[in-house]
């Protein structure tokens, strides 16, 4: 049993997931497979629906280790931030921008869009809800994904309304055909050593040889509660970790005054991964709300998306140096 650190509660904000809610425009899979990142330039469109090119530029950066979150379709600070990161990787000038050399390293033939079957699996170890309450959660079986749709967004590493713009019409039933978006596989490699910037919100894996194997997008602390300085190490990974609340020991939930055992599932508190420090309670973990990386502060610890936590992971062991800085977007030292 784990005692850990957690993301700040979301008081106004519900956790259970509506596909048919307020959804993003309609948006085809032959338009985003279509779109050219070119035509982006210095300065990504503004929008509050997804734009093709940028879904496209999104995936093309999450296939190559430079994760911009969530694949949401929406321009912002970790689509540039990851951008930045491939220009770091490939050891080209870091600002930020898709230009023409960015474009040429990025762009392939295979395409961005899929069909995909939803399979009875998918509909399996579903919740009705996630309550906010810590007491509440401590009550439940696990704390799974409460539509399909959801389990399938983070499977593809997509917003839940791009998901929705995608397929506006489908149920997520077993056998219905939807459109998902292909990240491709996970990053491998050994990770020797860990930068979490804390002045970008970036965590950056390092090979043995100095190169850049990853670059994520991070919650690394908050105002109030700080991440920790200086130089740390991997202990270890737990999967699918149960969650320890400690009042004592970490933070106040609502009005939860002793300890509780609040159950596994990506739902949880520190989502489907905790990578443990040696610095006692904290860790990089994974979050049951992705689209708040880097906007929402933490309780010290580094959350990054599930997806990332989970690739992170399987490229660490005990012993990897975890050094927090404050540096310049994905500059290498």
């Amino acid at each position: 049993m784990l005692s850990m650190k957690t993301p700040l509660p979301m008081s106004l904000l519900a956790l259970a997931i509506s596909v048919g809610g307020a959804a993003a425009r309609e948006l085809r899979s032959e338009a985003i497979n279509g779109a050219s990142i070119a035509a982006l330039g210095a300065e990504m469109p503004s929008s509050t629906d997804p734009d093709p090119a940028i879904v496209r530029l999104q995936v093309l950066l999450d296939r190559a280790g430079a994760s911009p979150g969530v694949i949401d379709g929406l321009s912002g600070e970790n689509v540039n931030k990851a951008v930045a990161g491939f220009e770091a990787m490939n050891k080209l000038p870091v600002d930020g921008r898709v230009d023409p050399e960015v474009v040429s390293r990025l762009e392939g033939n295979a395409p961005i869009v899929e069909s995909y079957v939803v399979l009875a699996e998918d509909a399996k170890g579903l919740v009705d809800r996630i309550p906010e309450d810590y007491g509440e959660k401590a009550k439940m079986q696990s704390l799974g994904y409460t539509s399909v749709a959801e389990k399938l967004s983070e499977r593809f590493h997509m917003g839940i309304d791009l998901v929705s713009a995608l397929n506006p019409a489908s149920q997520f039933a077993p056998g219905d055909t939807v459109w998902v978006v292909n990240p491709g596989v996970p990053r491998e490699g050994k990770v020797k050593r860990i930068e979490a910037d804390k002045k970008t919100g970036q965590v950056l894996a390092y090979a043995d040889n100095g190169s850049l194997l990853a670059v994520y997008p991070a919650t690394i602390g908050s105002e109030d509660n700080p991440a920790p300085s200086g130089k740390h190490k991997v202990k270890g990974v737990a999967r699918m970790p149960v969650y320890r609340y400690d009042p004592k020991r970490n933070f106040k939930q609502g009005k939860n005054n002793k300890v509780l055992t609040i159950p596994k599932g990506p739902n949880g508190p520190v989502g489907t991964v905790w990578i443990d420090l040696t610095e006692p309670t904290y860790g990089i973990h994974g979050t049951p709300e992705p689209k708040f990386i880097d906007k929402v502060g933490s309780h010290g610890c580094v959350r990054l998306t599930n997806w990332d936590a989970e690739e992170l992971a399987g490229m660490v062991k005990p012993g990897v140096l975890v050094d927090f800085v404050n540096r310049s977007a994905a500059t290498p030292k």
